[in-house]
């Protein structure tokens, strides 16, 4: 079932007078509810992709705090799922610590609900560091990886 799938659900449920509507299709399980008549809700929900990076701290990630010098940039999990370095278990990682990278450089992917979502770097530099292990569940706005900004890269 893709994205695009789910709309079309959501879209032929508005159609309906159903209050209710549950789907599961394998691993895939959506659920649909009108109150009050409002629009349906549809839960969970992949939101769209993108990357927010901020300079400076990272945001305490279960109880640790660790401090960034303000000259780097970190990039951040849009979406709560699985980080992966590479798009299969055998391929060579989208990059390196010390590879440079371009705003649209795909710098890892995360899976959420089998749906592979390509996370890019956003800024130009280099890659410094991985603060998360391949493979490992990471949270909405999480830290991923330090990129050291090129000086002429605002």
């Amino acid at each position: 079932m893709t994205y695009e799938d789910v709309l079309r659900i959501v879209e032929l449920v508005k159609s309906t007078r159903f209050s209710e509507f549950r789907l599961k299709v394998g691993e895939i399980e959506v659920h649909l509810r009108r109150t009050n008549g409002a629009a349906p809700q549809q839960e969970p929900a992949a939101p769209p992709v993108a990357v927010a990076i901020e300079p400076g701290t990272a945001a305490p990630a279960r109880g640790s705090e660790r401090q960034f010098p303000p000259d780097v940039v970190l990039v951040r999990s849009p979406m709560v799922g699985t980080f992966y370095r590479a798009a299969a278990p055998d391929a060579a990682p989208f990059v390196q610590v010390g590879q440079h990278v371009e705003p649209d450089t795909t710098v890892c992917i995360i899976e959420v609900m089998k749906l592979m979502n390509s996370i890019p770097a956003d800024t130009r530099g280099v890659v410094s560091e991985f603060l998360v292990e391949n493979g490992a569940y990471v949270e909405y706005a999480q830290a991923l990886m330090v990129i050291r900004p090129d000086p002429e890269a605002g």
